[in-house]
């Protein structure tokens, strides 16, 4: 094999292969709407594991797991003593997700090694491909396990225990059901760059008619679960001006909700995603309603901003019916700015590549998040037709697939030819 240090701005990647890959894994967990279900730790993402293993073990990598379920495939370089270039993303999916949320990070990261292959091409570093474990949280909480376990975020013991929503399962007993409840240690090795492409998510990209975006931080994000209290009483009898009516709290601080983002724009966000009533019987009014509220923004401030202004709406809207609220916050992702070179890296490889790029803040958590926390990271986004995502419509195309592919390629082989 030679090296990659004059050959670097030669390297491509096979666009029609990664494209191939990419659709023989949605058939894994496909749904009558095109999309997929690959919930954490199912049997069908056990089937997308296998398949991934089957797929790198194929490239040459050595593959190992570790006790969160987290999948590493390695390539060796020149001097296998060195911190490995890793990148990756995850292969589970939401309920109704798409065939390239997560897919095409991990992919793209296997077609890399792959052209790395082709060309003969040996690197300095090692190079490492991962699937994280429940990216999406959607079956067990927290979302972005795997990577916030390995960058100690979590710990392992208490996430091995988290249970499903209905409280059937734990975590550590589906990874022993699937077979990837590893042996190796979570972590506690040094990384010398981290790069993950993904679809961007959103609709930015293609409205600018962009082919790459070259992100540059991770805005901020915090959870909170809301239950507003009220008390039952039989529809008919009771009058309109006495009810303590908590579905009627609730829908005014939804609206209250809304308009926190719009006060704190274009930036801000907010969305209301579960909804549960109690007793939820059509005669009865009711006693109590349990919310969520996602809040996000890219500048820390202005998050504590929308937060304060989150509890002032529950106090307020209380106030104006005699009902009880409280607002508790479960989980609080700040801003995370990625590192310079490593998007200075991205950037080189979109010039080199002739794509049009530009500078973008993911909207969406990513694993990144929690890799920026153990050495230099960035991300790679290509668009997505019309910025539509966990959705089974999600889409992409090939020409983007490519693209990403290639500067995907690029970056990871400028970082791992960097000396030690």
């Amino acid at each position: 094999m030679t090296d990659s240090t004059s050959r670097g701005n030669e390297l491509t990647i096979n666009g029609e292969r990664l494209w191939a890959s990419l659709m023989e894994m949605a058939e894994i967990g496909a749904t009558e709407k095109g999309g997929v279900c690959r919930l954490a730790l199912s049997d069908v993402d056990k089937a997308g594991r296998d398949l991934f293993v089957q797929w790198c073990e194929a490239a040459g990598c050595t593959v190992t797991v570790d006790r969160i379920g987290n999948i590493f495939a390695r390539r060796p370089g020149r001097d296998d003593s060195l911190p490995a270039v890793m990148s990756g993303s995850h292969l589970d999916s939401q309920p109704t997700g798409g065939k390239f949320d997560g897919a095409y990070g991990v992919l793209a990261a296997l077609e890399a090694v792959r052209a790395l292959n082709d060309a003969g091409v040996e690197t300095l570093r090692p190079i490492e491909i991962v699937s994280w474990t429940n990216e999406e949280g959607s079956r067990f909480p927290p979302a972005m396990m795997g990577s916030g376990v390995y960058a100690g975020a979590f710990g392992l013991e208490a996430t091995l225990a988290e249970t499903d929503e209905d409280g059937a399962v734990t975590v550590g007993a589906e990874l022993e059901r699937i077979g990837y409840a590893g042996l190796d240690p979570v972590g506690g090795r040094a990384v010398h760059a981290y790069f993950e492409a993904h679809i961007e998510q959103g609709p930015i990209l293609e409205a600018e008619e962009k082919t790459i975006g070259v992100v540059t931080a991770i805005q901020g994000i915090r959870w909170f679960d809301c239950r507003i209290t009220g008390m039952e009483a039989h529809a008919g009898p009771t009058p309109m001006d006495v009810r303590k009516d908590a579905l009627l709290g609730a829908s005014r601080l939804v609206d209250r909700i809304n308009h926190i983002a719009l006060d704190h724009g274009p930036d801000g966000r907010t969305t209301v995603g579960t909804f549960r009533i109690h007793p939820g019987s059509r005669n009865v009014i009711p006693g109590s309603v349990e919310l969520s509220v996602d809040m996000r923004h890219p500048d820390a401030e202005a998050l504590a901003s929308m937060a304060v202004a989150l509890q002032n709406a529950v106090d307020a809207v209380c106030a104006e019916i005699g009902l009880d609220g409280a607002l508790d916050e479960i989980w609080y992702s700040p801003p995370t700015p990625f590192d310079p070179t490593c998007v200075d890296a991205v950037r080189r490889a979109a010039a080199e590549t002739g794509g049009a790029h530009r500078d973008i803040t993911s909207g969406a958590g990513h694993d990144a998040k929690y890799m920026a926390d153990l050495g230099p990271t960035a991300m790679v986004f290509i668009p997505c037709k019309d910025g539509i995502s966990h959705n089974e419509i999600e889409s992409a195309e090939p020409v983007h697939i490519t693209a990403g592919g290639n500067v995907l390629l690029r970056a990871i082989v400028e970082k791992a030819e960097e000396p030690g």
